[in-house]
């Protein structure tokens, strides 16, 4: 069998015994388990609010499952450890069940939602959200959530450190299902941080050697060409002589960049100044010189009009 199948199908037998322990120990309140193959055969660890409920009389009970076990699920050496859970509110799939109880008896979901992450903070709790989807109240599916303190939804802190559990509760209207996940009191957070007071910053730093000598002190290469300035110096230390050169490629640059913009709207083709000013004085005497012509011709033939008009009379 290829070991993608192989995945498969141990992920598959654990969901179906996992499920199997919660129809067979749900009163015992139970509250998860881990399976691990040995070279002695399959060990599983329960974890159940009332221990004894799971091992019966004389073990009894015990028994059953591992006969179970062994036959339905094909296990091999079944070996079989219940451990009671020391605050079952701080047990997602505990809480999960509950609450799921206290919604078949009749519980309005508010009042169940809210009253069980109270019971979950008080516990000591970092953080916890329970959601409660469908048919809550009427014939629409809805969903609804009840937050408190600080929860993780993603990475690695949310698959490794959130306590996270399902349970179904079977309704009239239909099947509703409880989601609750919980942050267990002293958990070590990646974005949790400490603040201290009074302390020497020396006792936290790994490598603290020769860090003045760097601060205060002058680089490798000397005073030299190329040499930076030491740490700390002032702009008043820095040589006269290295200001003045500075003014004087500033000025250049800026000279420079003067005459290629002079350049830069300067056209070949227009003539100088000198001759601009000649063509204008003699577009000035033409213009002159025919509007003389122009009003000596009209003097002419106003006196004409005039001289006809003395002669008819």
């Amino acid at each position: 069998m290829a070991d993608e199948q192989q995945f498969i199908e141990d992920g598959l037998q654990r969901t179906q015994i996992d499920e199997f322990f919660a129809d067979e120990l749900g009163r015992a309140g139970y509250g998860g388990m881990e399976v691990a193959k040995t070279p002695m055969g399959t060990q599983i660890v329960l974890k159940a609010e009332k221990p004894g409920m799971v091992i019966g009389k004389g073990g009894k009970n015990i028994r059953k499952v591992t006969d179970t076990l062994e036959t339905e699920f094909e296990l091999e050496d079944p070996q079989v450890d219940v451990q009671e859970v020391d605050e079952p509110d701080l047990n997602a799939r505990i809480v999960a069940d509950r609450l799921a109880n206290a919604l078949e008896r009749g519980w309005y979901f508010r009042k169940a939602g809210h009253t069980t992450i109270d019971r979950i903070m008080e516990a000591g709790a970092l953080g916890a959200e329970i959601v409660l989807s469908g048919k809550v109240t009427g014939a629409r599916s809805r969903v609804e959530k009840f937050n408190r303190g600080y929860i993780k939804h993603n990475g690695e802190p949310a698959q490794e450190i959130v306590d996270h559990g399902q349970g179904v509760a079977v309704m009239k209207l239909g099947t509703i299902g409880v989601d609750v996940k919980i942050i267990p009191p002293g958990a070590d957070l990646p974005d949790d941080f400490q603040i201290y007071e009074d302390v020497e910053v020396e006792d936290f730093v790994a490598d603290a050697e020769g860090l003045d000598e760097v601060l205060a002190g002058e680089p490798e290469n000397g005073d030299g060409e190329g040499a930076e300035p030491a740490v700390g110096a002032s702009p008043a230390d820095d040589d006269a002589a290295t200001d003045d050169e500075a003014g004087a490629v500033e000025e250049e640059i800026i000279e420079e960049a003067a005459e290629a913009e002079a350049e830069e709207f300067e056209d070949p083709d227009l003539p100088d100044g000198s001759d601009v000013e000649d063509d204008l004085e003699d577009l000035d005497a033409a213009v002159e010189e025919e509007l003389d012509e122009d009003a000596e011709a009209e003097a002419e033939e106003l006196m004409d009009e005039m001289d006809d008009a003395g002669g008819e009379e």
